[in-house]
C-alpha cells in the first residue's frame, strides 16, 4: 500500500468552508465511498492545520497506486466527482483536473514498531 501525505493551502477566510466540505463529503458518504473505490484508496484523512502563512488542509490517504487514485479523481465524470474537484478548487485554488505543478510530497521519514 502506497500513502500519500500532502499539504493543500485553504484560501482566506474559507477555514469554516473546508469543515462544512469536510462534513458534506462526509453527508455524501455512499458517493465518496464509491469514488474512493474507484481511486483504489484505502483509508483517508483530513486535518485543519493553522499556520502563522494560513491555514492548510493535511491529507493523509493510503492506496495501491497513488497517481492512479489522482487519475481516476481527475478524469471521472461522476457527478459526486466533479462536485468535490470544484469544491477542492474553491477552498484551496487547487484543480485537481490539472497535471500537477511539480513532483508529489515526499516521505522523509516513516517509522512503524
Amino acid at each position: 500500500m502506497a500513502t500519500f501525505i500532502g499539504a493543500f493551502p485553504v484560501l482566506a477566510g474559507k477555514d469554516d468552508d473546508a469543515r462544512k466540505f469536510a462534513q458534506e463529503t462526509l453527508g455524501r458518504g455512499e458517493e465518496f465511498s464509491a469514488s474512493q473505490k474507484r481511486g483504489g484508496v484505502a483509508k483517508e484523512e483530513w486535518s485543519l492545520q493553522q499556520t502563522p502563512m494560513g491555514s492548510l488542509v493535511l491529507v493523509h490517504f493510503e492506496a495501491a497506486d497513488v497517481e492512479k487514485s489522482f487519475a481516476a479523481l481527475a478524469q471521472s465524470t461522476e457527478d459526486f466527482d466533479v462536485w468535490f474537484r470544484g469544491r477542492v478548487q474553491e477552498l484551496t485554488g487547487v484543480d485537481l483536473a490539472a497535471e500537477p505543478d511539480g513532483p508529489p510530497p515526499e516521505i522523509i521519514l516513516e517509522w512503524r514498531a
